[in-house]
């Protein structure tokens, strides 16, 4: 994990800084064998000023949790379109810090490289933890597809095109469902992106791996387990 800057700058700060960390983006497969995956979703608490980060982490290919956090902190930015993963990502980092298991692979709730400057919280994330990542958005952030060659059977997708260049894709996750809009993050490619998001949706529009994050955050009965530092297992990241 690296420690790319600070989280608390200008909305002029942070789109200068965007644009520098997408010139490091990687979108080829740097992807060992895959043997976990984790989930990610976040929420902010406006009433609150807290940002929430759900993770969940699933063996692969069989998808059985292994490990679930929930992690709170203070968001530390206003709301700037664009500039989300600077109000979430500090405490989908903090959720990570929880994990005793480093997952081989990161679906995050939220774009790739289907982002007006090429780093949606997805990329933002697998720049800082050093793992691929993929961003599974359940809504259309910039870009243009052709919605008349995208079949309604699971497996079908399009290409998703922004600036005449395919950020990502289209795809049917589940039949007669909405679709999913993929994208990769970093260390990966679209084409594996695909492969791994299809292989993790089991008869649900959001794949497992999301799905499972979005229902811990909505766990109202959730206690998190002791942290790290209140026991004698450390973490990966300790």
């Amino acid at each position: 994990m690296q420690d790319l800057h600070r989280w608390n700058l200008s909305a002029t700060e942070a789109i200068a800084l965007q644009r520098e960390l997408a010139q490091r983006i990687i979108l080829e497969d740097h992807i060992g064998e895959v043997r976990s995956v984790a989930g990610v979703d976040m929420a902010i608490h406006e009433e609150h000023d807290m940002a929430q980060a759900a993770i969940v982490l699933l063996s692969y290919p069989e998808l059985e949790i292994i490990e679930r956090h929930i992690y709170e902190e203070p968001i530390p930015m206003p709301y700037v379109p664009g500039l989300l993963s600077f109000r979430e990502a500090p405490s989908v980092i903090g959720a990570f810090k929880r994990l005793r298991q480093k997952p081989d692979l990161i679906m995050v709730d939220g774009q790739g490289i289907a982002h007006p400057r090429r780093i949606g919280i997805a990329s933002h994330l697998g720049l800082w933890l050093g793992i691929p990542t993929i961003g599974c958005a359940k809504s259309l952030l910039v870009g243009h597809y052709d919605q008349d060659a995208l079949g309604e059977e699971a497996g079908s997708w399009v290409p998703l095109i922004y600036k005449q260049e395919t950020i990502g894709a289209v795809v049917r996750t589940r039949t007669h469902v909405k679709p999913m809009f993929i994208s990769p993050g970093h260390l990966i490619s679209l084409e594996t992106s695909i492969r791994y998001v299809l292989a993790c949706s089991k008869g649900y529009r959001l794949p497992e791996t999301t799905r499972q994050a979005d229902k811990l955050s909505k766990d109202k009965t959730w206690i998190e387990p002791e942290t790290p530092g209140d026991t004698e297992q450390p973490t990966l990241w300790s």
